[in-house]
């Protein structure tokens, strides 16, 4: 009696993630086939504040550059903030 509970537990689930997984095939493809709306298309679209300078203008500079360094300087330089006097400032106010 057990398995036959099992059988028709895992017989609903199964039928429950077909349709589920046919439901979203069929709006992926109405999706799809719908134009892509972009927010550059709307001209009353507001600039994130990230992408603003100081005086409010948009900038058109990368906002990410990354240089490489080597192994040793990374250490070095990972050393010295763990080593730097600032942490101990830290340990006394947590012993409250």
């Amino acid at each position: 009696m057990l398995h036959l509970l099992y059988f028709v537990a895992f017989t609903v689930l199964a039928v429950l993630a077909v349709s589920n997984m046919i439901r979203n095939v069929v709006n992926l493809g109405t999706q799809a086939r719908q134009p892509v709306r972009r927010s550059s298309d709307r001209h009353d679209s507001t600039p994130h504040p990230e992408l603003l300078d100081d005086r409010g203008d948009v900038i058109n500079e990368p906002l990410l550059v990354m240089r490489s360094i080597s192994i040793n300087d990374a250490r070095e330089r990972l050393d010295a903030l763990y080593d730097s006097p600032s942490n101990s400032g830290d340990e006394a106010t947590g012993d409250n």
